[in-house]
């Protein structure tokens, strides 16, 4: 598929993401020694209110991607861990791989990744496979013990790990390149998509979204992504990205909470339930509230309210209504207290 009008502009958002969790990290928010494999270069320190509100996006994002795991290990009943896939859609730089690995105590024995998948443009998965095999610190977490990798210039296939490279308009193509990594419908799948869904057309994500709630039998999408942007503040927002060169071409599900759940549910998902990250912040422990809040000082905290209050976090599932009674309220309902309790 040829590239449409901003897609250069979309992909380069990844390197500014990951600029700014650089930022944070160095600052001290949280803990990312892979990081800076990925991002080279002087660190460029961003506002307090940017470090902030990456903290709150990778503190909620992962904590929900752990409680998805243990929740997962819990409903399998076998004496085997159970088997979990996990598909980072817009992958871009995250680490997400080798931080779970490295803190595998944090989820159940009782569940066990069978493959991880990072997908993104072939041009960005072209940087991460060329980071991955000249770090011998990336290389070796994602080794086994044959030390089997496959890569090729934009992808690389090793042990239960996988970058694959291609436009998530093409569904087609999405199925043939998940085959490749032995991604299996019937395991359940936890889908993870960071600020990527709102740059697709609405009838491509609506497409893409129709086609993973047919085609896998239980899973979970965690999705971060715009909120509330019809008002002011949004419109500021939206003229500043133009000006870079990048559309919200499906900024239409991005409304209100009510019209990210519909988007889900409209495509075959059983249910979802989302959240501001104001009501996320909100919800993380309050040890770890005063230790990030003394990092560095915030002049404008109703700038940050007004930051937090035009994005969000959605879970939706699918599936889980096969399960047995006494989970579905802890399935379902994903309340954040369940989710964001603990150390980051």
């Amino acid at each position: 598929m040829s590239l449409a009008q901003g897609d250069e502009a979309v992909q380069a958002t990844n390197d500014d993401a990951a600029n700014c969790k650089r930022s944070a990290v160095h600052l001290g928010y949280w803990s990312d020694p892979y990081l800076s494999y990925f991002v080279r270069g002087p660190i460029v320190k961003k506002a307090p209110e940017i470090n902030r509100g990456y903290f709150a996006r990778t503190y909620g994002v992962y904590k929900l991607v752990l409680n998805a795991l243990n929740t997962l290990g819990e409903i399998d009943g076998s004496l085997e861990p159970a088997s979990v896939q996990l598909i980072n859609l817009g992958c871009g730089f995250d680490t997400l791989y080798w931080r779970l690995n490295e803190e595998r105590n944090k989820f159940s024995n009782r569940v066990k990744i069978k493959a991880f998948v990072d997908v993104d443009f072939p041009s960005t998965t072209l940087k991460k496979v060329h980071y991955v095999k000249n770090t011998k610190e990336l290389l070796s977490g994602i080794a086994n013990e044959d030390g089997d990798i496959v890569r090729s210039q934009s992808e690389l296939h090793a042990f239960d790990y996988h970058i694959i490279g291609l436009d998530l308009r093409d569904v087609t193509q999405l199925e043939t390149k998940l085959a490749s990594c032995g991604i299996r419908y019937d395991v359940p799948t936890i889908f993870v998509s960071e600020c990527v869904l709102v740059y697709l057309e609405s009838k491509s994500s609506e497409s893409l979204l129709s086609w993973l709630s047919q085609k896998f039998n239980t899973a979970v999408f965690i999705n971060y992504e715009q909120i509330n942007m019809t008002d002011n503040f949004a419109n500021v927002m939206l003229k500043n990205l133009v000006l870079r060169g990048c559309h919200l071409s499906g900024v239409d599900h991005c409304k209100t909470i009510e019209s990210q759940v519909n988007r889900f549910v409209e495509t075959g998902w059983t249910g979802a339930y989302g959240w501001t990250m104001n009501e996320v912040y909100a919800a993380i422990p309050t040890s770890e509230i005063h230790r990030i809040e003394r990092i560095e000082m915030l002049d404008e905290q109703e700038l940050l309210r007004q930051l937090f209050d035009h994005y969000c976090i959605t879970v939706a599932y699918k599936g889980y209504w096969k399960i047995p009674r006494p989970y579905i309220s802890k399935l379902t309902h994903l309340l954040l207290e369940s989710f964001l309790i603990g150390e980051f």
